[in-house]
This record gives C-alpha cells, sequence and structure tokens, in this order.
C-alpha cells in the first residue's frame, strides 16, 4: 500500500490510497509519481471545494434579497429593518438565514410567526 495525504495549506481534504496484492509492488519512483498526481489532486479537490462554497454563497445571498424584498413591498420597511426581521426570525427558531428565507420566498410567511 502506498498512501498520500492531500491537502492545500493545513486543510487535509483527504488520502489518495494505492494498493497492490504484490510485496514491495511500490519503488521510489513510484512514491515520487504518486507525489506529483496526489498534489494535483489536491488542487483540484481544494478548486472544486470553493467554487462549490461560492456557488451555495451566491445562492443564499439571492434568496436572503427576495425576501427582503418581499418584506419591504409587503410591510413598507427599509432594507435594513427588512434584514433584522430575517435576522431576529432566524434567531429566535433556531434556524440558519437561509433556510428562514428560501422558506418565506416559498411560502410567504415567516416561520415562527403568527400570520394574519
Amino acid at each position: 500500500m502506498l498512501a498520500f495525504q492531500l491537502f492545500v495549506e493545513v486543510d487535509s481534504l483527504g488520502a489518495l490510497n494505492l494498493y497492490s496484492t504484490s510485496a514491495d509492488a511500490f519503488d521510489q519512483e513510484a512514491e515520487n509519481i504518486g507525489t506529483g498526481v496526489a498534489a494535483h489532486a489536491s488542487l483540484a479537490l481544494a478548486n472544486a471545494q470553493k467554487q462549490g462554497q461560492l456557488y451555495e454563497a451566491v445562492a443564499s445571498r439571492d434568496l436572503i434579497g427576495q425576501a427582503k424584498g418581499i418584506l419591504m413591498e409587503r410591510h413598507k420597511i427599509n432594507e435594513h429593518d427588512a434584514f433584522l426581521l430575517l435576522t431576529k426570525v432566524s434567531s429566535n427558531t433556531n434556524r440558519k438565514l437561509r433556510e428562514i428565507a428560501e422558506e418565506f420566498v416559498r411560502t410567504g410567511s415567516l416561520p415562527g410567526t403568527i400570520t394574519d
């Protein structure tokens, strides 16, 4: 077995493990090649994770913006007060702000509040 830790800076991303059914199957050249492959795999994996996080952040921002806009129009309040209302509901219900915004945009009701 030949194992390589996949990491970028200090974050461990996993491992690249190579197995063989033969004893002493991996020599120094295999280790050198594996080190290079592991380095490239680490960068690719870190990049994919970062891209996923950025996509999630943009989606969350859009949802929160939609929820704020609905609140602003419905209650004739400013952007700051709409955001405060969302964060208050998030805190009171112990749920993520993104979840609150998503449910509000989908249903038109803020979770944990009484509607007329």
